[in-house]
């Protein structure tokens, strides 16, 4: 009887106008092979957030879709609705 602990990053979706990189990450128990129990958890990731602590594969992706045309884009929309916020 061996139980195992696996966890793996099993999805990475890129979504809205400011390219939000997305990450479930899925941890499995097995037992002599067989998943006998797992679990989600999920994460974001906005165009000027921080990405030193990611893995490799959602460094490069972040990288490709974080252009710095995108993250000037979020920051503006942040300020403007910062800046409404401010004005009710």
């Amino acid at each position: 009887m061996a139980l195992e602990k696996v966890i793996e990053q099993d999805k990475i979706e890129i979504v809205g106008p400011f390219n939000v990189v997305q990450i479930r990450t899925k941890t499995s128990i097995t037992e002599d092979g067989e998943e006998i129990s797992s679990s989600f958890s999920r994460h974001s990731i906005n165009p000027t957030d921080n990405i030193t602590n990611e893995t490799a594969k959602v460094t490069s992706i972040c990288n490709a879709v974080h252009t710095e045309e995108i993250k000037a884009a979020y920051t503006a929309f942040i300020q403007a609705s910062l800046a409404e916020l401010d004005g009710e």
